[in-house]
C-alpha cells in the first residue's frame, strides 16, 4: 500500500498566551488539532496519516514584528529549554513524518522545547 501523509501546523492551546490578540490566533488554529483527529479516522482506511506539529513561538522576523519587546523576552525564557523554536528544529521531525513516521496519525506533537511545560 502506498502511503500519503498530511502534516499540519497547530496552535498551543493558550498555554502561556501572553500578548494580545492570542485568543483570535488561538480560536482560528485551535480546529487543526480536531480536524487532525478525525482527518486521520476517515483517511487512514486508504493509507493516509494525518499528524499536527506544534512548534510553539517561531524565531522568525513574523513573530517580531507582531510581538511588544517584554512578550518577545518572555516567550525566549518561557521554555525549558530556553529560546525560540528555530525551523531548524522542526525539520528533521517533519522529514520522519513524512518518511518514516507514517504510522503515527491523529496526534499533534508539541515540539516546543518544553514550552508547554511551564
Amino acid at each position: 500500500m502506498t502511503h500519503s501523509i498530511g502534516v499540519s501546523s497547530s496552535p498551543l492551546q493558550g498555554s502561556n498566551a501572553y500578548t494580545g490578540l492570542y485568543s483570535t490566533y488561538e480560536g482560528m488554529k485551535a480546529p487543526v488539532e480536531h480536524f487532525t483527529r478525525a482527518a486521520s479516522k476517515e483517511f487512514g482506511s486508504r493509507g493516509i496519516s494525518v499528524t499536527a506539529v506544534a512548534p510553539g513561538p517561531m524565531d522568525t522576523p513574523f513573530f517580531y514584528e507582531q510581538e511588544s519587546p517584554d512578550a518577545v523576552t518572555y516567550h525566549k525564557s518561557a521554555a525549558a529549554l530556553g529560546g525560540l523554536t528555530d525551523i531548524k528544529d522542526i525539520a528533521p521531525l517533519i522529514e520522519f513524518l513524512v518518511t518514516d513516521g507514517w504510522w503515527i496519525t491523529g496526534q499533534t506533537i508539541f515540539a516546543n522545547g518544553g514550552y508547554t511545560t511551564r
